[in-house]
């Protein structure tokens, strides 16, 4: 029988299966002799070793179509990343940084921004400004009055999706929403930090139907861009692209050189200046950092 890693436990794997069971599983010897680590979301053949106790041995793991490194995720073809639109304020340059991390690993990206009910036009019409005039499909939502929430439930529908974004802002009280077998704890937000509680400790897959999964992973409030070049950047930025050919240096790296086309682009409005700051500071961090 087929089925999906949906938890890993202290050794033991649970797997979602084509009879809609879910059977707590041991993986094979051969796999640790071979080094291979069996991951939430890989795809699995199991051995059902009792059907009513529905325990099971992994057999095989078939072929990954994509593995994600934080977390460490098998077969997620989709991100979507929620922020709050206000309590706390969005950090814009933590958001870019989850934007140019899945977009390594060529997973599309949704945006999502929770509490509208509490937000005004103005303070959404600064991220649709942003965000959406650069390719992203932004969404605008409330978990708490449930606005929105089926457009997401469309939009996740036959794919196995991630939620991702700092703690705090709405991620696990949304999958409460849209699966609430979950049960999950969704933590408060402290109003001494204006942060929230961790409180995804492991990464947990729900399956929404037969075809669709959605995985909530531990929130994270930074994210360090160590694995790419500094002059590989301005690739993640992709409203700059249509500006680059004016740019009278080949590689411009848009930040202290002449006739920039990009930045000719940001004194005219058509590159957002939140963006842009952010490129520049991410650019200085790459720039510095340490070698080894």
């Amino acid at each position: 029988m087929q089925g999906k890693i949906v938890k890993g436990i202290a050794g033991f794997y649970y797997v979602h299966a084509k009879d809609q069971n879910i059977y707590e599983c041991k993986a094979k010897g051969i796999f640790r002799k071979e080094n291979i680590k069996p991951l939430v979301g890989d795809d699995v053949e199991l051995e059902i070793l009792d059907a009513q106790e529905r325990k099971g041995n992994i057999q095989k793991i078939l072929p990954r179509r994509s593995k994600l490194i934080r977390p460490a995720v098998a077969n997620i073809d989709q991100a979507v990343i929620i922020f709050a639109i206000v309590k706390p304020d969005p950090n814009y340059n933590l958001l870019d940084r989850f934007l140019i991390q899945m977009s390594q690993q060529n997973l599309p990206c949704i945006i999502c921004f929770n509490k509208s009910d509490i937000a005004t036009e103005e303070e959404m019409q600064a991220l649709r400004d942003a965000y959406e005039t650069c390719g992203y499909q932004v969404l605008f939502i409330s978990v708490h009055k449930e606005e929105g929430v089926e457009e997401i439930r469309r939009l996740l529908q036959g794919h196995t999706s991630t939620v991702a974004g700092p703690s705090g802002v709405g991620k696990s009280s949304l999958i409460n929403v849209l699966y609430p077998q979950a049960s999950m704890e969704t933590g408060a937000i402290s109003e001494k930090i204006d942060r929230g509680k961790h409180t995804t400790r492991h990464s947990e897959l729900f399956a929404l139907d037969e075809e669709t999964y959605i995985l909530d992973t531990p929130g994270f409030s930074s994210l360090q861009l160590f694995d790419i070049e500094k002059d590989e950047l301005r690739d993640y930025y992709p409203e700059f692209e249509r500006y680059e050919d004016s740019c009278r240096f080949r590689g411009c790296a848009h930040v202290s050189e002449p006739d920039c086309g990009v930045k000719h682009a940001l004194a005219e409005g058509k590159i957002s200046q939140v963006r842009y700051k952010n490129y520049t500071v991410l650019y200085e961090e790459l720039k510095n950092k340490k070698k080894y």
